[in-house]
């Protein structure tokens, strides 16, 4: 089942491929990478999904993996949860296959612990080196301190 959530996305078409972040949450699609911004809508039946995706350049720069630069994308996919695999083809560009992967990346919440306390370092605690000291020298570090 496709879950709400944060996506790390990797798309290819016979022209480029590219990577971008994607949000899935309640049927709606949103994301972008560091050329283009994602819309759309997405509809779950059990382990298989379909979406219209809408990409928008927002800042100049490497060509569209579809060639324009403002198109609608009919996908079509299976999820095991963790992991998405989509494909379809831009309406402005049907001659240009689309695959995409998208792989579950949010953020987990780490439950609050109790307290640690701060534990201080005991350099006489550390393994010694074979001259005795408790830190080997740096090779980079002069043997003396340079003359005045």
């Amino acid at each position: 089942m496709l879950r709400d959530g944060k996506y790390v996305a990797w798309f290819r078409t016979a022209r480029a491929q590219g990577t971008g972040l994607v949000e899935l949450v309640d049927g709606r699609i949103s994301g972008s990478d560091s050329f283009f911004t994602y819309g759309g809508s997405y509809q779950v039946d059990q382990q298989r999904f379909t979406a219209v995706l809408t990409v928008k350049r927002h800042t100049e720069g490497s060509p569209s993996v579809f060639g324009p630069d403002e198109v609608e994308v009919d996908l079509s996919g299976t999820s095991s949860g963790a992991m998405a695999i989509c494909s379809g083809m831009a309406r402005q560009a049907p001659e240009i296959g689309f695959e995409a992967t998208l792989i579950y990346s949010q953020d987990e919440v780490v439950p609050a612990g109790p307290k640690r306390g701060i534990v201080r370092l005991n350099a006489d605690k550390l393994p010694k080196g074979i001259d005795g000291r408790s830190r080997p020298r740096p090779p980079f570090a002069p043997s003396r301190p340079p003359a005045s």
